[in-house]
Formats: structure tokens, sequence, C-alpha cells
């Protein structure tokens, strides 16, 4: 059994997420409020929550900011957004900040309820179709020295290494990698472990977001001739 709370002002999407939780989510509860402040309130009296789904739209928490005061106040609440909005850079900031999740409000009711229980289970949860999108290359004229960093730390990894690294943008947890490319849990760790060290990063999440930063299909295009 789980308990989750949603903020979002929108009565139709709350009422949909209700549909959700309670067919698919067996003895779950779904509490409800309309503004960060509601939430807060909720958060307070109900510290057995599991897990906490915030709408970036609220009227008195435009953008990420919600996010990052319930991070501040509730360090041991697990939050993912739910949004309409639908940008990369929006997905890799709200990661960023601490949520655990990113959830666009288009997701079908099946593919919802996937999200909620990878979420749940304590897996990171992004959204393929947003996250296939190739990053803006910007010209080389142009290019920072952060961008060039990020650049020559992906040159460094394996076919192999980038098609790891591309399944955790997608939030896959190493049994889905190992599936996905028909390999073993144990090499999927060990892809993960120089995955981190070739990028200098200190997480999967600091993976996921310095990869954010590039198009990764280039690379594997680039590795594959």
């Amino acid at each position: 059994m789980y308990s989750l709370l949603v903020a979002d002002d929108h009565p139709l999407f709350r009422d949909a997420l209700q549909a959700v939780v309670s067919s698919g989510l067996a003895n779950s509860q779904l509490l409800e409020a309309e503004s960060l402040a509601d939430a807060i309130t909720l958060v307070e009296q109900h510290t057995e929550l599991d897990l906490l789904l915030l709408d970036l739209s609220l009227p008195d928490a435009e953008g990420l900011e919600g996010l990052t005061r319930l991070r501040e106040e509730f360090p041991w609440l697990p939050v993912a957004i739910v949004s309409a909005h639908q940008e990369r850079q929006l997905v890799l900031d709200a990661i960023t900040l601490g949520a655990v999740g990113y959830i666009p409000k288009s997701t079908p009711r099946v593919a919802l309820l996937v999200a909620l229980t990878q979420i749940l289970e304590g897996q990171l949860y992004l959204p393929p179709d947003i996250m296939r999108r190739p990053a803006p290359r910007v010209a080389s004229a142009s290019l920072t020295a952060s961008a060039m960093a990020t650049s020559e730390r992906l040159a460094r990894l394996t076919e192999k290494q980038l098609a790891v690294l591309v399944c955790l943008t997608k939030g896959m947890s190493n049994k889905q990698i190992a599936r996905e490319l028909s390999i073993a849990e144990t090499t999927v760790k060990t892809h993960v472990s120089a995955i981190l060290r070739k990028l200098n990063a200190t997480s999967r999440v600091h993976a996921i977001v310095i990869a954010g930063e590039e198009d990764l299909s280039f690379y594997q295009a680039k590795l594959a001739h």
C-alpha cells in the first residue's frame, strides 16, 4: 500500500490520477491539494507519504520554485513532477534539483501507471520521448568551455557504454538495461561504474544531466562507423 499526494489545481487531472491509483495501485490512497500551501500542510499532517506529485503551474509556485521549496523543507519526501510542459532542459533541471521523476500530463493511462510504479519502487522515471530528442547543438565557434568539456568526456565512452548511458537517460534500472541490451546485470553495473568515472559524475542522475547537454545519438553514430 502506498500513500501519494498530488498538488495540482486542475480537478480533471486530479480525478484522472485518482482513477489510475484506485485501479492500478491496490490499497493505495491519493491525497489532493490545489496549491503548494495546501500540499505543505498535508505533508506536515501525513509523514507516511511515499510520493508527492507536483504540478509546475500551481498558482502559488510557478516553475521549479515549488520543487525547490519542497526539497528544502521535506528532504525525506520523494517528489516527482507532473506537467504539461515538455521541454527537455526543464526535465533535466527538475532532476538536478532532486525530482525523482518527470511525468508529462499527456502520458497515456497505462504508461502513467508504469511511471508511478517505477518511481514508487525507487527508480528514476524520465519520459522517453522527451529524452530521445537531440539536445540543441551550438555552432563550434561559439561552443562554451563547459560544452566542450562534456563533449570530450562523452568521446571517452565506448559504444557499449554509450548504449548504457542512453538507457540511463530513459530512467531504466540495471535489470531493464540488461534486458534491453542482452547483457548480464553485473556487466551493466561495470559499465555504469566506468561511465561515472569517465564523466566525472557523482551519481547516475549526475551522469544523466551531463548526457542531457549533448546529442548522444551523434556519438553512437560516430562510433558505429
